[in-house]
């Protein structure tokens, strides 16, 4: 058995000596530190050859931008619902209101994670049990499914965005969150310690959540009346509408019905099998959410046939870290040359990267074009609509290789019709039920780092994580503050966080400021002195 042993001052002089024997590990600590690992690496012939070209393109109009939330999934979803209302209507832009769709997300997933916890604490689940624990600290951050995104749209329907627009709470939703989230832990406290009076405890929850989720993001409509003038100039009255009502009128390609494939690349899992997530969902009494396991390429072959066919984006989940190009909007799986500035091999494969922790689906997108070879069905590269404005990529659109496609794609939602008869048989078996913490059963979380800061992001374990420059959730946070910003950082999140840092600059970034990078966690929350007035950062990304 191996014995955890000290780092002896023999050791440590060998690894010195090592590194200072070759001269392009010298070489790489000066490009890095004075440029950043992602300038450094990048690829950049790849990055040059990678075309903006594509065979099928869908026009969906203006990128949305999710702000510093984690809604790409509601923000995704209905992307694809505006582009099927737009033609419905005649209209050249619209958008539906992400926050009427984050608010009734958020009260769904109110009662049921306390009616969920209520019948753990009846069946005498203990207080400090893995499955406990892990769903309290996944309680309240912003991610979900396409399935979760249905369930909403199904019951509550869907508004136009100048009808409910953002808030300062939905456009930032840390502060909300963490009032939410302690709420939320509260009432479970009160289960534990009184059971007797649980049902009670679920009601004064569910009316708590109600009042605060009003009190941010403002009381919802429950009709509206709706005109517009369409792209001809002509003018339209429904008159008085319910949003329930303005969804199935408008929304009619049949979305509610879609299933959701996964590339679930662990041996144990078998291809053609359904498989679902314990006390993952948001609307109690709504469609669970499960998954059919099927192979990459027939997931590439249903994207390619939609967009070709019936012209319509497709949903997706994906990684969205991994080989990312921020600011240009590229994935390529080459575009970064890490193992050669290292010297080391990260030679781990898909099923790899899942088992161990190194990869699972994090961020919502659309795709809105793809390009084919001559031959019909080979996929060469992909067009994505992502939610994270216009001043990046291609105004917003980002361009993505299709071995990206491969390894970091995991999820699609495609119409049940679309599926062999073996595959539609599997959806009518029990599926595979996995645990809470399986990686089948992240979100889609993934915001747009702000252009002058990273910061923390909202996810499941309580583990290190965080925005890194370009995007990459690695472990460190770079914190933009201004030329004038004082030199030091109070930090604070439940003990997560060390209680002072100072200084934290070290250099001048990019965007005309300085910066701290150091260690964050999931669902901190930290604060900054800058010019002597502390700003306070909650989940930023």
């Amino acid at each position: 058995m191996a014995e955890l042993t000290p780092l002896s001052a023999e050791t440590l002089g060998t690894l010195c000596a090592d590194f200072e024997s070759n001269a392009a590990n010298r070489l790489a600590m000066n490009a890095v530190t004075a440029a950043g690992i992602d300038k450094v690496a990048r690829n950049y012939d790849r990055a040059r050859l990678l075309q903006r070209r594509f065979s099928v393109t869908v026009d969906n109009g203006t990128v949305t931008h999710q702000d510093r939330s984690g809604r790409c999934w509601l923000f995704s979803s209905l992307n694809v619902a505006r582009f099927v209302a737009k033609k419905n209507m005649g209209l050249k832009e619209f958008e539906f209101s992400q926050n009427y769709a984050m608010y009734f997300d958020k009260l769904e997933r109110i009662n049921y994670f306390l009616k969920d916890m209520a019948a753990l604490v009846e069946a005498g689940e203990p207080a400090d049990s893995r499955l406990v624990q892990h769903l309290l600290a996944d309680v309240m951050g912003d991610g979900g499914q396409w399935t979760m995104a249905m369930n909403v749209y199904k019951k509550y329907g869907a508004v136009p965005k100048d009808l409910f627009p953002e808030t300062e709470s939905s456009k930032n939703t840390g502060p909300m969150n963490t009032q939410l989230r302690s709420m939320l832990h509260t009432e479970v406290a009160r289960m534990f310690a009184d059971p007797s009076k649980i049902d009670e405890i679920v009601a004064e929850g569910v009316a708590a959540g109600h009042r605060i989720l009003t009190i941010h993001l403002g009381e919802p409509p429950k009709s509206f009346d709706w005109e517009w003038t369409d792209e001809k100039g002509e003018f339209h009255r429904d008159g008085e509408i319910t949003p329930v009502e303005f969804w199935n009128k408008y929304v009619d390609a049949g979305l509610e019905d879609y299933v959701c494939l996964v590339d679930d690349p662990r041996a144990e899992h078998p291809k053609g099998k359904k498989i679902a997530i314990e006390h993952l969902g948001n609307v109690a009494g709504g469609d669970p959410t499960e998954y059919l396991n099927v192979p990459n390429q027939f997931m590439k072959d249903c994207v390619r046939r939609i967009l070709s066919e019936q012209g319509i984006p497709v949903w997706f989940g994906a990684d969205c870290g991994p080989m990312m190009d921020r600011e240009s909007g590229a994935w390529a799986t080459d575009l970064f040359e890490y193992g050669h500035v290292y010297g080391f091999d990260f030679d781990l494969d898909k099923e790899q990267r899942v088992r161990f922790g190194d990869s699972a689906m994090n961020h919502a997108m659309a795709f809105v074009g793809v390009d084919v070879d001559d031959d019909g069905t080979t996929t060469r590269r992909w067009r994505v609509e992502n939610s994270w404005g216009d001043k990046i990529a291609d105004k917003g659109y980002f361009t993505m290789s299709d071995d990206w496609f491969t390894e970091f794609v995991y999820e699609v939602a495609v119409p049940k019709s679309m599926l062999p008869e073996e595959y539609r048989k599997a959806l009518e078996e029990p599926a595979i039920s996995l645990p809470a913490w399986d990686p089948m059963g992240a979100l889609g979380w993934n915001a747009s780092a702000p252009e002058r800061a990273r910061g923390i992001k909202d996810a499941p374990g309580g583990r290190p994580e965080a925005w890194a420059p370009g995007g990459s959730p690695r472990g460190t946070a770079k914190v933009g503050l201004s030329p004038a910003a004082g030199r030091s950082i109070i930090a604070g999140a439940g003990g997560r966080w060390p209680s002072h840092i100072d200084p934290p600059v070290a250099s001048h970034d990019a965007v005309g400021g300085f910066s701290y990078a150091g260690p964050i966690y999931y669902g901190g929350v930290f604060s900054m002195t800058v010019g002597g007035a502390p700003h306070r950062h909650d989940e930023e990304r």
